[in-house]
């Protein structure tokens, strides 16, 4: 298959319906509007199509942003599919998610590495056969637990106003980081 060197796609991991729209586990997905802005793209908001089952993208220049339709734990399947018709190579693609390692408002842009504990990242390395994409992770755990909650008692939970707005912040700054990170190939 021939690559478009061009074509980058950013894609927001989530889970779909209205009942995880807002909760720490679609932090990901929640990214994507503020990177497209922080990366200047043209099209605001971003008006995502849906692509069959798999996915809904928006494409803005040479940037593709893809939001999932299945559950986090299969979005490898729709990440492939992205790839697919897009003609992208892993190089081109950098995954947005939560962390539960970070703390709210931080985050961390990196190529390559391990899941670490994320099914989302777990099912995207199995499906295209390569963890050589770009990661940004976007911190989610509170700055100072008592005790350390495990990942699984609060992803699902709403994302409180607070935290919304500290998130939104950090959405920003890893747009501007990005570049940097991403170099054009």
């Amino acid at each position: 298959m021939t690559h478009d060197a061009q074509v980058r796609i950013i894609v927001g991991l989530g889970n779909p319906g209205p009942e995880y729209e807002h909760t720490y586990h679609n932090t990901g997905a929640l990214s994507l509007p503020f990177i497209a802005a922080g990366l200047g793209t043209e099209e605001n908001p971003l008006a995502f199509v849906r692509y069959k089952k798999s996915f809904a993208y928006a494409k803005t220049g040479t940037w593709v942003f893809v939001k999932p339709l299945v559950y986090m734990n299969e979005s490898g399947g729709a990440v492939k599919d992205a790839l697919k018709v897009f003609k992208a190579a892993p190089g081109n693609l950098a995954v947005a998610h939560d962390d539960s390692d970070l703390t709210i408002g931080s985050f961390k842009i990196a190529m390559g590495g391990g899941a670490a504990g994320h099914n989302g990242i777990r099912s995207i390395v199995e499906q295209i056969g390569t963890q050589e994409f770009l990661r940004i992770r976007i911190g989610i755990r509170a700055a100072h637990e008592a005790h350390r909650k495990k990942a699984g008692e609060f992803v699902l939970s709403t994302i409180t106003p607070a935290n919304m707005k500290t998130l939104k912040e950090a959405f920003g700054a890893a747009a501007r980081a990005l570049p940097e990170k991403w170099p054009s190939t």
